[in-house]
């Protein structure tokens, strides 16, 4: 089995930067992907960011230039660098990889807020 944890949450105000740290342990055979996604109250879980296996990265419209996702292969770790936070970036972000199942982490909070 593989876990995951998230950390580096925290309360921001807008304007501020975070990085989000997401720590996998357990058999991890053949990570094929690695994403960030976001839930904030009342709304769907949604994809922030994602790294494939060949390096290849996508972002949501909505962080394209403030966020950056990376990894370290050998740790078996990924994070997410997020600058310039805006209120709106408030949500429970949750990493995610995609090996042969789909594993989920415990979520993180990030609050944007003055």
């Amino acid at each position: 089995q593989v876990q995951l944890v998230e950390s580096g949450g925290g309360l921001v105000q807008p304007g501020g930067s975070l990085r989000l740290t997401c720590a996998a342990s357990g058999s991890i055979f053949s990570i094929r992907r690695m994403g960030w996604y976001r839930q904030a109250p009342g709304k769907q879980r949604d994809l922030v960011a994602q790294i494939f296996s060949g390096g290849d990265t996508y972002y949501a419209d909505s962080v394209k230039g403030r966020f950056t996702i990376s990894r370290d292969s050998a740790k078996n770790t990924m994070y997410l660098q997020m600058s310039s936070l805006k209120p709106e970036d408030t949500a429970v972000y949750y990493c995610c990889i995609t090996t042969t199942d789909v594993t989920w982490g415990q979520g993180t909070q990030v609050t944007v807020s003055s």
